[in-house]
């Protein structure tokens, strides 16, 4: 028996949009979603981008996961937040960047 297909749709032009500026951000840094909405020209989209990060298919290539909250929770996260937080531990030790020390909270860096 033939394995159904999963329909992918292509990013929309936001997702894109969101996205490109999610590469921007530096290995072991993270930005808060109103940020990125920032960077969009409209602070009031932080949940939208949280939404298009949402069905990010390919983590590898766009780091979704250096986009938190504005107090520094780390949010959600599509592979669950204990995954987000051991990336960001890691990218953190191989930049040389220590995380703030509480485990749910991190300190967000600006350029």
């Amino acid at each position: 028996m033939a394995r159904p297909r999963t329909l992918h749709r292509a990013p929309t032009t936001f997702q894109q949009r969101v996205y490109n500026i999610a590469c921007r951000i530096p290995a072991g840094r993270v930005r808060s979603y109103r940020w990125v909405a920032e960077q969009l020209g409209n602070p009031h989209l932080a949940r939208a981008v949280g939404q298009a990060l949402k069905h990010n298919r390919d983590p590898q290539r766009i780091p979704c996961h250096r986009v938190i909250r504005a107090d520094g929770s780390l949010g959600g996260y599509a592979w669950g937040v204990r995954r987000k937080q051991r990336l960001l531990a890691q990218e953190t030790r191989q930049v040389g960047r220590p995380l703030s020390s509480s485990s749910s909270r991190v300190r967000l860096t600006e350029f």
